[in-house]
């Protein structure tokens, strides 16, 4: 399995790597959404996206949008991980095509429940 992780964070991104590098996914990060889609067309569809609301050049909402877009990527399981925590922004996440949301602060447990509720295999 392959994830894409979008975070402009780098110690973000490495937290997030390093879990689902636990449960034997290969990732391949970025560090707003410019770059991620430039990721994606480099290393092609991943099986998994996790992505970050605020970022420089091109935040997570845009990334979503553009990428909904393309046929390639319609049906690629996305998750918002952000620290925005109004109904409002969560509701525009998943009008955008996002398929989970999880709200930084979190835990290893919280990403797995997640992880788990998008059909990722966790073990756990």
């Amino acid at each position: 399995m392959r994830a894409l992780v979008v975070d402009d964070s780098r110690a973000i991104r490495r937290i997030i790597g390093n879990i689902l590098k636990e449960i034997s996914c290969d990732v391949v990060e970025a560090g707003n959404g410019l770059e991620a889609l430039a990721q994606l067309e480099t290393h092609g569809c991943p099986d998994l996206i996790l992505v970050d609301w605020n970022m420089p050049e091109m935040n997570g909402l845009e990334f979503v949008k553009a990428a909904r877009q393309d046929p390639r990527y319609k049906q690629v399981p996305m998750m918002m991980v952000t620290t925005e925590t109004e109904m409002e922004r969560m509701a525009q996440a998943f009008i955008a095509g996002v398929n989970e949301y999880l709200m930084k602060p979190f835990d290893k447990s919280q990403l797995l429940e997640k992880l788990t509720l998008l059909g990722v295999e966790t073990g756990v």
